[in-house]
């Protein structure tokens, strides 16, 4: 009886821990689609909200930032074969962005690798790496 009674209690744990991974996994996959549609709207301010506030305190969006921004129209986003897996509670994933100068309508491409965390006390997925660099040649 004890013996059956300690399987039961490892399976419910097991399966509460299953359920745990999947609403993770769920969130993720909310928080990287709402961002890419940021992105592909050429939102570059409302996307800085998806970065971890910490992060975006000590190192706040400059004008120059804003305005380099402004400047270019995102035309392509490809997130590839989407997060993997980097430790505990964190994903990286790779990103072809295409990009329009609005002033010449030249299109470049860039690559965005971005880190992904979660954090367990807000239940939410925060971008660790920053913004694109657009400056990339």
């Amino acid at each position: 009886m004890r013996r059956t009674l300690s399987i039961l209690a490892l399976l419910s744990v097991l399966l509460l821990a299953g359920c745990a991974t999947q609403k993770q996994g769920d969130i993720l996959t909310t928080t990287l689609n709402a961002y890419a549609s940021t992105l592909r709207w050429g939102d570059f301010q409302s996307a800085a909200q998806f970065i971890d506030p910490e992060i975006r305190e000590k190192h706040p969006l400059s004008a120059l930032d804003i305005a380099r921004y402004k400047q270019v129209k995102v035309s392509d986003y490809d997130d590839g074969n989407g997060p993997l897996p980097a430790g505990k509670g964190k994903v990286q994933q790779t990103v072809h962005i295409s990009l329009v100068n609005i002033h010449t309508q030249t299109e470049r491409s860039i690559v965005d690798h971005q880190t992904w965390q979660y954090d367990e006390k807000t239940k939410h997925w925060w971008l660790i790496s920053g913004l694109p660099d657009i400056t990339q040649d």
